[in-house]
């Protein structure tokens, strides 16, 4: 399991819903018809950063509760609701929070979350708060390799240099962490379904530095005073990158439906 920190995304806040790959608007549509949501249904958005997913579902018409450990991450979701409009219910709290006072919900949405939690325990706490018919939906995305210029190999030798605990950590969440799927499957939400949008985007050096900064084991807060040494050869090694390729990238963004047998 991997270690919580609840602060672990703080210093990102400024970066995270400008540089991210946003989740496309006809994905969460067609999850929210799939899962058959209609105006005034619950959906809790958990872990919810700056509430990307919490707003898209609000905007549909469901009444949306987006819950995270990091009061910054609340504030850019509170502001990012004002600018579109739409109402959520705030609230500070993890997967280690949920409990029968949050009340029931027709869909659980978790974005590029679920893998910082006890995942068998967040199940286990889901099942007793989503309706029956109701969902968990993992949202993520997935990097087709070999698609222009190789901007997150320069990343990987940069972070090895200058976060290497945090590399270590990274790589091993990568190769040891079990799949979400084998979680789920010996849950009670285990008839799974994913369902994917797969897009090119060009992608600027600037924009890549705000992506890199959005990323917990390269925030600004992890890299302190070692941070201009690092944008320095960042920005030098994409530049000589985008001499021969387009930077950008190939991305499958999906949302992996879960819902009990």
């Amino acid at each position: 399991m991997v270690r919580f920190e609840p602060h672990r995304f703080r210093s990102t806040v400024p970066y995270y819903a400008r540089y991210r790959a946003p989740y496309p608007d006809r994905l969460i549509e067609f999850v929210a018809r799939y899962c058959g949501l209609e105006s005034g249904d619950r959906v809790l958005d958990l872990g919810c950063g700056p509430g990307q997913l919490a707003i898209a579902f609000a905007r549909l018409g469901a009444t949306v509760t987006a819950m995270d450990p990091e009061p910054a991450m609340l504030a850019a979701a509170k502001e990012r609701a004002r600018e579109a409009g739409v109402r959520l219910t705030l609230v500070e709290g993890s997967s280690y929070d949920l409990g029968p006072a949050l009340g029931r919900f027709r869909l659980a949405a978790m974005g590029r979350s679920f893998h910082w939690m006890d995942r068998e325990a967040t199940l286990t706490a889901l099942d007793s708060l989503i309706e029956p018919g109701g969902a968990v939906v993992l949202f993520g995305d997935r990097r087709v390799e070999g698609a222009g210029a190789n901007w997150r190999g320069l990343l990987d030798r940069l972070r090895r240099e200058f976060v290497p605990a945090r590399a270590a950590e990274r790589h091993r969440r990568r190769t040891e962490l079990e799949p979400h799927e084998s979680v789920l499957l010996r849950s009670a939400f285990s008839r799974l379904e994913r369902h994917g949008v797969i897009g090119r985007r060009k992608l600027s050096p600037d924009e890549i530095v705000g992506r890199v900064y959005s990323l917990s084991d390269t925030s600004p807060e992890v890299l302190g005073a070692r941070r201009p040494a690092f944008e320095k050869k960042l920005r030098a090694g994409l530049t000589r990158l985008a001499r021969k390729h387009e930077l950008g990238e190939i991305l499958e963004i999906a949302a992996l439906v879960a819902r009990r047998s």
